[in-house]
């Protein structure tokens, strides 16, 4: 079909999917039709992403101020949060970003028209929007391009839904700190916010169901225990909440080990695609748990309509959207390609961060792989040892016979600025004994993904500093 001038998409959401579907559509030809249900700009730079990395990094300067490494020679004092000034701050960013990034975009680009309203499928060629004055419009198109996203879920505990709890987005927007928090949750989104509220001032008890991110290679958790309970932080593993009350603004979360009380309540236990008012089912889209299963090339199981982002079945990460979403809309104009998710990058921006690519080891062996690994302690990454912060490690999955690189795990301050070179080896098909041989610049923390890759064949503490 190729570039179709009368190619009518309707694309429904504005967040990072939808705004890359509709951009590279347009750039092929099309014509689109944009529905928004709320803000424009979706999750990561409205109530996602954006904010929570500000929040992080602000907790992170206070901490540094509070104690560091270096305190026997340079004076350490706790700073004082000013938590108003700080949100005013983070919020500026934030609507400066969505104005420059979506709203301005949109409004420029005459291939695109924008309506505010809900979106529901009547058939597989037509949409109806309600607009939020009641008003109703029939929109018909050639594609459709799903990219709703996804919201906090609010788990099935007795007494939460008649509490005032806060999820992650109500969290971000706080003015004023919680004395007592108690964070429900022990993955990405749960791990990040408990310790930046502990390290912006706040009492935090984490609630864990089973262990902390037990979905990742269990080494994970353990090195982020000892780092969270160094920082104050209390970690109940194995523990569920029975019951939740809110009396005298104080929640009280009744537990078999006991009972908790604080001033504020975070869940963050996972998120719910956006799905239910669009009335898939009854135009044939299969969906699991709300979420739109898509195939590799981002079609639903209804042929001419696309979906990609945290409303699908795929990893709950921005650019795993916005990827989708161009493919998607190249597959919708009459090109082929797909999304490969074998080298994805996931990072958690705790600190230390934590960064994955490829398959953890049980992964591996789950797939029939022969495989070897490595852990290299960051004592033994020169970077980690001249900054006295070596808590942490890398880990490398390879193939046993053939020494490729299968995935990488990290445990280590700005883990994330080194994964994509791991992602970059894996893409390539490298070896560890490639990248053994490669060189890394002295004194960067990516120089253990080297020294690791040299453990495969020799002892780390017998070569030379910089050792080729």
């Amino acid at each position: 079909m190729g570039y179709n001038k009368n190619l009518h998409i309707a694309v429904i959401g504005s967040g990072g999917a939808s705004m890359a579907a509709a951009l590279k559509a347009v750039e092929r030809g099309a014509r689109i039709t944009l529905i928004e249900r709320s803000t424009v700009g979706g999750t990561c730079v409205n109530i996602g992403c954006v904010p929570s990395k500000i929040m992080i990094r602000a907790a992170h300067i206070a901490q540094l101020r509070k104690a560091s490494p270096f305190d026997d020679g340079l004076s350490a004092q706790p700073a004082i949060v000013n938590r108003e000034k700080l949100l005013k701050q983070q919020q500026a960013r934030v609507e400066e970003l969505r104005d420059k990034k979506y709203q301005n975009i949109l409004h420029n680009n005459p291939a695109i028209t924008v309506f505010s309203g809900e979106a529901q499928f009547v058939d597989t060629n037509n949409l109806l929007v309600k607009s939020s004055d009641g008003n109703e419009q029939k929109i018909t198109f050639d594609r459709a391009f799903i990219g709703t996203g996804a919201r906090p879920a609010e788990p099935p505990i007795p007494g939460l839904a008649e509490t005032p709890y806060l999820t992650s987005t109500s969290a971000l927007l706080l003015d004023i700190l919680p004395e007592r928090l108690i964070v429900m949750g022990a993955g990405f989104i749960a791990l990040e916010l408990a310790q930046a509220f502990a390290r912006l001032g706040s009492q935090v008890t984490v609630l864990a169901r089973s262990g902390l991110l037990s979905s990742e290679d269990p080494a994970i958790g353990e090195a982020l225990e000892v780092v969270l309970k160094r920082e104050g932080i209390e970690l109940l593993k194995q523990t569920q909440a029975n019951r939740i009350d809110y009396t005298d603004q104080e929640f009280i979360v009744d537990t078999h080990s006991g009972t908790l009380r604080a001033d504020q309540l975070l869940i963050a236990t996972g998120r719910t695609p956006n799905t239910e008012a669009l009335n898939l089912e009854s135009i044939g889209i299969k969906t699991q748990q709300g979420a739109i299963l898509v195939n590799d090339q981002l079609q639903t199981s209804v042929p001419g309509i696309y979906a990609a982002g945290d409303c699908t079945d795929q990893p709950q990460f921005v650019y795993v959207a916005a990827a989708g979403g161009s493919r998607a809309a190249i597959n919708m104009t009459g090109g082929e390609t797909t999304l490969d998710l074998s080298a994805m990058p996931g990072v958690m921006f705790t600190d230390p961060q934590v960064a994955t690519a490829g398959l953890t080891e049980s992964q591996a062996l789950k797939q029939g792989f022969n495989i070897d690994t490595r852990v290299l302690d960051l004592e033994n990454v020169p970077r980690a040892l001249v900054n006295f912060d070596t808590h942490g490690f890398i880990k490398m999955v390879a193939e046993r016979n053939s020494g490729r690189l299968l995935g990488v795990q990290a445990v280590a301050p700005e883990a994330g600025e080194l994964i994509q070179t791991a992602v970059l080896a894996l893409r390539a098909g490298m070896t560890v004994q490639d990248i053994s041989n490669e060189l890394f610049p002295y004194l960067t923390l990516v120089e253990g993904l080297k020294l690791c890759a040299q453990t495969f064949t020799r002892d780390v503490k017998q070569l030379s500093c910089c050792a080729g």
